[in-house]
């Protein structure tokens, strides 16, 4: 029997995973982490908690498994897109990593568009220039940190960062690397174009690979550390959502997925390049070789309910403890005692300024409609709600592009959930599925080294060996015009707050 690891470096946590070939968990281990925000619209993260949190799930997975180490044939790494990690000539760190939910680089973002001009952004990087994508983050290192700039002599994205912690190689796959704005997204591969407009240096980049191609070997320093060969082969892996669309067949034309993580995302494969013309949706080379995704993202779902949490929900976690459940299991049930709509209250989930529909930085979260009637109940249903109407945003964007889908996944932490499942297929008005895996992008970068391994002969064919369905969630009928109106509501008042965010960004 042959085994495989997916490491997935998120922004709460590492989780590693030891699969056997047919896609068993044989064993599994997160280790989480912090993040910094030093001031309103900045986040970052140290690269080396991401490092150490790897090497050490990975040892953990080994030592609980008791596999031989062997029989390990490949490790597939996925990651949170967008993050800037700078090495110096000696691969020190040389700052904390701006991560993807970042929001400092308007001014950066519109040198963007004075170099290279809007359309032509958006024909070679597929996507407008944006604040979180890892280009204008680099601009803004060179603009406000010029001395960290001039140490710099390699940028890489956090998995890849610990790819070059495993195998000493300054490598990255074409599925992250289509977040970077750097990156010629029809071709698929680094656009000099681009790199010389923005008066960047190419050879700080690594080299671009298709996600289940062979990267590198584990260094021999790894090995020991881990409890695996010198020489097991590090594919390239996948950014987490391309990895979690693997995790969970969406590899098919027709096939899409939703996923309630930190940030949220609407997923569709597509085996023919399409490009929204007015960049509302992200348009990204997929985890299978000459393929594609659209991608529409709302930075702050998962989070929102997370701030929920750990802001007013300290009753919810004390009985967890007691019940030997999880806490959000409490305010699932908490949530479903209150009907459609919360009692006339709605959520906006824009802690984080927000991508799909809007681009807009500035924009933050707001309960419309709160009341003195409202309870703690009411303002737990319209967070899950509101962040279900920002992902139908994102469908909507899709149909206004002709991008038919006709299987809807549901996957990510909020995806385990029966309610919001049903909030989805209520808002979309068709099944919602669920993977018998929960493993997502970890199991997805799994799959995409057993192809680098040769285990299974392409990624569509691992796929349709390993991925079962689980749930389905059906539409209830009569649900369906309670949310629409809702849901108009809610499209209605982001328009009218845009200029006062704008303004309130200013204060």
């Amino acid at each position: 029997m042959a085994f495989i690891i997916g490491v997935d470096i998120g922004t709460s946590g590492t989780k590693t995973v030891l699969f056997d070939e047919a896609g068993a968990v044989i064993a599994s281990k997160t280790i989480e982490y912090p993040l910094y925000q030093p001031k309103n619209g900045y986040a970052e993260q140290d690269p080396e908690d991401w490092a150490n949190a790897a090497v050490n799930t990975i040892k953990a997975v080994m030592a609980e498994s008791g596999v031989k180490k062997e029989d390990v044939k490949g490790i597939g790494l996925s990651g949170q897109m967008h993050g800037l990690v700078m090495l110096d000539k000696d691969n020190n760190v040389i700052r904390k990593s701006i991560i993807w939910c970042d929001q400092r680089t308007a001014d950066e973002v519109a040198e963007m568009n004075a170099k290279l001009g809007e359309k032509k952004l958006i024909e070679i990087t597929a996507n407008p220039a944006l604040t979180g994508w890892t280009a204008a983050k680099i601009l803004w290192v060179k603009n406000k940190e010029p001395e960290n700039y001039e140490k710099c002599r390699h940028i890489l994205l956090p998995k890849d960062y610990i790819r070059f912690i495993l195998t000493g190689e300054y490598a990255t796959e074409v599925s992250d690397a289509s977040g970077m704005q750097l990156l010629d997204v029809p071709n698929r591969c680094w656009s000099d174009e681009v790199i010389s407009a923005l008066g960047l240096d190419k050879s700080m980049l690594g080299k671009v690979y298709e996600s289940c191609e062979v990267t590198g070997r584990l260094t021999k320093k790894m090995a020991e550390l881990t409890g695996l060969c010198e020489g097991t082969i590090v594919v390239g892996g996948a950014g987490d959502n391309a990895a979690a669309a693997v995790g969970t067949g969406v590899v098919e034309d027709g096939k899409a997925f939703t996923t309630i993580g930190t940030s949220g995302v609407v997923f569709a494969h597509t085996s023919k390049i399409s490009i929204d013309p007015k960049g509302r949706v992200h348009t990204c080379c997929a985890a299978v070789p000459n393929s594609w995704h659209v991608m529409g993202v709302t930075q702050g779902a998962g989070l929102s309910l997370k701030w929920f949490r750990d802001n007013f929900c300290s009753a919810e976690k004390e009985t967890a403890k007691y019940m030997g459940v999880d806490e959000y299991y409490l305010m699932d049930k908490e949530a479903a005692t209150v009907s459609i709509g919360a009692n006339r209250l709605l959520y906006l989930p824009y802690l984080m300024g927000e991508r799909t529909p809007h681009l807009d930085p500035n924009a933050r979260g707001v309960f419309f409609g709160l009341s003195a009637m409202h309870t703690k109940k009411e303002m737990l249903r319209a967070v899950m709600e509101g962040v279900s109407y920002s992902l139908r945003d994102c469908v909507e964007v899709f149909k206004q592009m002709s991008i038919s889908v006709s299987d809807m996944m549901a996957c990510g932490g909020g995806g385990t959930s029966p309610l919001w499942r049903q909030m989805l297929a209520d808002l979309y008005a068709c099944p919602v599925k669920t993977a018998a895996s929960k493993e997502g992008p970890a199991l997805g970068v799994a799959l995409l080294a057993s192809v680098g391994a040769g285990i299974y002969s392409s990624v569509p064919e691992a796929c349709k060996a390993v991925v079962k369905t689980d749930k389905v969630q059906e539409p209830v009928a009569e649900n369906v015009p309670q949310y629409e109106k809702y849901y108009r509501l809610y499209t209605e008042i982001y328009p009218k707050l845009k200029e006062k965010f704008a303004l309130l960004s200013s204060l």
